[in-house]
């Protein structure tokens, strides 16, 4: 899976710089609706935007156990937008916009990623320009998630954890220089390395959680919305629902151990906050969200 995930991360650099950057056991997805929280909670507003889609065709390293050998499914890659009175959060970057200029995708190995509508776009929807942004924070450091992040460099406060930065930038032949293209950029920007759980904003409302695992330094996200009630995106803590039921742990996490860790603190804090879990490469999940220009709130 390892070689699979540089792979592909190879092929998709190569586009983008072509382009210029611009419980009982029950359904886990069946949880109760998260109570709305006090009237006296910021103003905040979460949009979804599409950020390509991952079609794989054999899912056998998504669980070391075998439990997907031979299944196939299509993730999304969502990338999300949080708006405060203090400012904006840019949270995962997707695939690479430059795909879109190539509308069959890109196939390799497993894997098959395309983008119908770009980040950017929709961010000029919104008129918004990565110099409005004040933050912007990457779940985890994999292709599909860092793929226009070279957009956000040394305009908004980047919050990475502190584990994870040393490790994009110092992995060397294991890492692969085309990875790290993807975020090349961002190697002279002085980011707010975090070695704890972050609270962005100061007001308890979105809060960066450290889930080691995945990669060393993963994060996932709580953003707790008036009207819609507390939700927790999982960054790439699961990929699938199955993952989260059976605590499926992927070939290629760097670390079984700390990702079943983090599996209880993430499930700790969903049933403590009352919060909806968000897989963000759930179709469903993502679907269940207000899409795009509407926004939850």
């Amino acid at each position: 899976m390892k070689t699979n995930l540089f792979a592909i991360a190879s092929a998709l650099v190569l586009i983008a710089a072509c382009s210029p950057a611009g419980t009982t056991k029950t359904d886990a997805s069946a949880e109760a609706a998260p109570a709305p929280i006090a009237a006296t909670a910021p103003t905040l507003k979460l949009y979804t935007l599409s950020c390509g889609e991952i079609d794989i065709s054999d899912l056998t390293s998504f669980s070391s156990g075998g439990e997907f050998d031979g299944e196939a499914r299509v993730f999304a890659s969502s990338c999300y937008l949080i708006r405060h009175p203090k400012g904006d959060l840019m949270w995962d970057t997707g695939l690479p916009d430059a795909l879109a200029e190539t509308p069959d995708g890109v196939v390799n190995g497993v894997f098959h990623v395309t983008v119908p509508r770009t980040l950017q776009s929709q961010l000029e929807e919104l008129d918004v320009t990565p110099d409005d942004i004040e933050f912007f924070a990457m779940s985890h450091s994999h292709f599909d998630h860092t793929g226009n992040a070279n957009m956000f460099a040394g305009h908004p406060t980047w919050i990475v954890d502190a584990i994870e930065h040393e490790w994009m930038f110092d992995q060397g032949p294991e890492l692969g220089a085309t990875q790290l293209d993807s975020y090349a950029k961002l190697a002279d920007q002085i980011p707010l390395k975090i070695t704890e759980d972050h609270d962005v904003f100061g007001d308890g409302s979105v809060t960066i959680i450290r889930t080691p695992g995945h990669t060393p330094g993963h994060l996932s996200l709580l953003v707790k919305l008036a009207n819609t009630g507390n939700l927790l995106l999982t960054g790439d803590m699961y990929h699938m629902l199955e993952s989260r039921e059976h605590r499926r742990v992927p070939v290629f996490n760097t670390s079984p151990e700390e990702t079943l860790a983090s599996m209880d603190k993430f499930e700790a804090i969903a049933r403590e906050e009352n919060a909806r879990v968000i897989i963000q490469h759930r179709k469903e999940d993502v679907a269940s969200l207000p899409a795009f220009p509407a926004f939850a709130d």
